[in-house]
């Protein structure tokens, strides 16, 4: 498919940095079908342009797509169509491919061998100078790194975004924030993951509502659980689920929430409902079912 596109290439090359962040904004990582779906439509366009280079950019991302679908084996297939024609494809592709390639295995339970294709992909995008691309590398090294490996790599990351020219790269700070507290909280430094957190509520603040607020508003609230701040934190859970209900959306991880803060301070009889709503709405995600059966578990004993 790609080795009929070789001939528009240097058409292709000129417009990559523009292309690139119009690829990047077809993205919707909460809904990847629909997300698969708009590639495939670019991707078709891209073809009739005789696009190489932006046809490259969107297997890729078709990849990623259906990683986050759960369909490990099919992204696989997909990068496949593209690892013969590389070379001859600009450096954008590449980087992209090595991530993806890694994201695939990691989400199949593989981080370190994830790790070797997300190192050499920080080495290509730096060698490049592209800095967006080199931070969703040093990104997903902590991911796959995990612990003390995770904080190391996300700061390497904001210093990245501080010295960066590239304008693009300052989308990173919000999740990079995320990530940092949550590295903290596990390692249970606490206080420390509540300031990160806080950090990324208000990166999320300054870039407007929706569920990447919500959601960075509750990582604060269970940080704030974490060092016994039980009444503030429901507050802000109780403001969620008004929240949620007003984008039409039921949240059971706030639901569980709120009932563990009620747990902490003795209100058990209280706490039963919202374990019970929680319980009725994780049950439902295929994730927690999979890796978490003793939190449900849990939750079904504290509902009854």
């Amino acid at each position: 498919m790609i080795r009929a596109l070789l001939a528009g290439l240097l058409l292709g090359l000129a417009g990559v940095a523009a292309s690139a962040a119009d690829i990047d904004a077809l993205w919707d990582y909460d809904r990847p079908a629909e997300s698969e779906a708009r590639f495939r439509g670019r991707l078709a366009e891209a073809q009739q342009r005789g696009d190489a280079a932006e046809a490259g950019e969107l297997i890729t991302q078709i990849a990623r797509a259906q990683g986050l679908q759960g369909r490990i084996e099919a992204g696989g297939r997909t990068l496949d169509l593209l690892q013969a024609e590389l070379p001859a494809l600009p450096p954008e592709v590449s980087v992209r491919y090595l991530l993806e390639r890694g994201r695939l295995l990691n989400s199949s339970g593989e981080p370190k061998k994830a790790w070797r294709w997300f190192r050499n992909a920080l080495a290509q995008a730096q060698r490049h100078e592209l800095d967006f691309l080199a931070i969703d590398a040093m990104h997903m090294l902590a991911i796959s790194e995990g612990g003390r490996g995770s904080i190391d790599w996300n700061l390497k990351a904001l210093a990245a975004v501080a010295r960066s020219q590239d304008p693009r790269t300052a989308d990173w700070l919000g999740s990079l924030y995320n990530n940092l507290g949550w590295a903290y909280y596990d390692l249970k430094d606490y206080p420390k993951a509540l300031d990160y957190l806080r950090q990324a509520q208000a990166w999320h603040e300054g870039h407007g509502a929706g569920r990447p607020l919500l959601i960075a508003r509750w990582s604060v609230a269970k940080a704030l659980r974490a060092i016994g701040e039980n009444d503030r934190a429901l507050t802000i859970l109780i403001d969620l689920l008004r929240a949620w209900k007003q984008l039409g959306e039921e949240d059971g991880y706030v639901d569980e929430e709120i009932a563990e803060n009620l747990l902490a301070q003795g209100r058990s009889q209280e706490a039963r409902g919202y374990f019970a709503r929680a319980l009725e709405l994780l049950s439902r995600d295929e994730w927690l079912v999979k890796n978490e059966p003793a939190r449900l578990n849990r939750m079904r004993q504290l509902a009854q």
